[in-house]
C-alpha cells in the first residue's frame, strides 16, 4: 500500500525484454536507504518487487499483465520515472490510499498554465470516467492529485509548483501516456452497490479496433 506521495524520481537504467516479460533497472538515491530484495515499491505507479538490489540501483520484473495495461513497457534508459516504497502504519498518510493497481492507461490532452500552476487535461478512458469526481483524489504515475474537472472523457489537475519539480508532471507535455489507479474507495462502494441490486452490473468492455490498439494487440 502507497500514498501517492512520491520520494524522488529515479532515472531508468535499462529495459530488458525477453518472453517471460521484461527486467526494469532503476537507478535511485532516497529510497535505497533501506530498500531490500522482496520489498515493494511504486514506479509510475505500479506496485512492483525488488528482484536485486545494487549500491545505488535496484532492479524489478515485470510480467505481461504490467507490460499490458501499463506504460512501463514504454521505458528506455535515462527516463525518469516516479518511485515510492510501501508506505509505514505509523506515518502521516499525506495523500491517499493507493494499491499500485493500475487500472487504465490516460493521455494528456492539454497543458496550460494557470497562475503558478500546470493544468492538465487527461483523457481517460470510459470505464474510468465514472470514479472521477471533482475534489476527488486519483493517482496518475504514482501521485496522489486532486480532481478539479470531469467531463464524459476527460479530468482535469492543478500541479502546483512543488510538485511539478519533483515528480514527471512538471516534464508531461500533449500526447504523453500515463497510468491511473482510481480512487479505492469509491470501488468498493461501487462494488458493494451492484451486489446489493442499487447499481447494475459493470458494463462489459466493447472489444473493437480502438480497444485492441490501447492495449497493444494490435
Amino acid at each position: 500500500m502507497f500514498t501517492g506521495i512520491v520520494e524522488e524520481m529515479g532515472v531508468v537504467m535499462g529495459l530488458e525484454k525477453n518472453l517471460a516479460g521484461a527486467r526494469l533497472t532503476l537507478l535511485a538515491q532516497t529510497i535505497m536507504t533501506d530498500l531490500t530484495e522482496g520489498a515493494s515499491v511504486s514506479v509510475n505507479g505500479a506496485c512492483l518487487t525488488v528482484v536485486a538490489k545494487g549500491e545505488r540501483d535496484f532492479s524489478v520484473d515485470l510480467s505481461p499483465e504490467t507490460l499490458l495495461v501499463t506504460t512501463l513497457g514504454r521505458l528506455a534508459a535515462g527516463m525518469p520515472v516516479n518511485l515510492e516504497r510501501a508506505m509505514k502504519l505509523n506515518e502521516r498518510l499525506g495523500g491517499h490510499l493507493v494499491a499500485g493497481h493500475v487500472d487504465g492507461v490516460g493521455m494528456v490532452r492539454s497543458r496550460r498554465q494557470d497562475g503558478n500552476a500546470i493544468v492538465l487535461t487527461i483523457e481517460t478512458p470510459p470505464e474510468l470516467v465514472r470514479y472521477c469526481v471533482p475534489k476527488g483524489s486519483i493517482t496518475i504515475d504514482g501521485i496522489s492529485m486532486t480532481i478539479n474537472e470531469v467531463t464524459d472523457r476527460t479530468f482535469s489537475i492543478a500541479v502546483i509548483p512543488h510538485t511539478a519539480k519533483v515528480t514527471t508532471l512538471g516534464l508531461m507535455k500533449e500526447g504523453d501516456q500515463v497510468n491511473l489507479e482510481s480512487d479505492l474507495i469509491g470501488k468498493y462502494v461501487e462494488r458493494l452497490l451492484q451486489e446489493r441490486g442499487v447499481l447494475p452490473s459493470k458494463p462489459a468492455p466493447v472489444i473493437d479496433r480502438d480497444y485492441l490498439q490501447k492495449r497493444g494487440l494490435i
